[in-house]
């Protein structure tokens, strides 16, 4: 049931969709321009860097505060599974990020909602998917390929700090937390499928930060 409640909590925080709402404050549906999707990444080539920006860290934030209200409700209650309860409000996050009841369950990816809840399971992860996500970014401006190779790294980077015994619990509750970031991994490959097709073939759109983005 705590992890059921978890989850509510999480979507709760996840349906709030930066990108629609700045949009709408703009005059714009961001559903209705570029890939028409509610992230990031669609804000950045719609409305400007400092609107990808803002969409980034909004996003990315109500990961983080959600976990931080788990952990700050049932941390007493439940102090061996702390670090499972956050990454549960985390799923939430991206499931109410992807799947926004109010928008007819159609919203973002979750891909920066997927970095706020690397920063709320352990900064170590963090780095981890930062560094992995730049590195690519910077070096092909595949967005696409970015996010997927850093859900990769998440994965891995959560799998070590656990065997590792850096979130304190047993093993058949780690076993649990990895699958989740499993299937949230998976989801992520599921939404960009689109994606892995146009990378395939060498069509995949490109993005920039220090000059206008067009189609390539």
């Amino acid at each position: 049931m705590i992890r059921i409640v978890c989850l509510l909590i999480g979507y709760c925080f996840g349906i709030f969709q930066t990108a629609f709402i700045y949009g709408k404050m703009h005059g714009i549906d961001i559903r209705e321009k570029g890939s028409g999707n509610s992230g990031t990444t669609n804000a950045l080539r719609v409305l400007g860097k400092k609107a990808g920006i803002i969409v980034f860290f909004g996003d990315a934030l109500k990961a983080v505060f959600a976990m931080l209200l788990v952990h700050m409700l049932f941390r007493e209650s439940y102090p061996e599974m702390t670090a499972l309860l956050r990454i549960y409000a985390g799923a939430g996050v991206v499931l109410g990020h992807n799947f926004p009841f109010y928008m007819g369950f159609k919203g973002g990816k979750g891909i920066a909602a997927t970095g706020g809840i690397s920063l709320g399971m352990a900064w170590q992860c963090l780095l981890a998917v930062a560094i992995t996500f730049f590195s690519i970014f910077f070096a092909t401006h595949y967005v696409s390929l970015g996010s997927l190779c850093m859900y990769v790294v998440f994965v891995i980077a959560l799998v070590v700090m656990g065997q590792m015994g850096g979130f304190a619990m047993t093993q058949p509750l780690l076993i649990e937390m990895y699958v989740i970031a499993i299937l949230l991994m998976i989801m992520a490959f599921v939404r960009h499928r689109g994606n892995i097709e146009r990378l395939m073939h060498g069509n995949e759109r490109k993005t920039y930060l220090t000059k206008k983005n067009k189609e390539d």
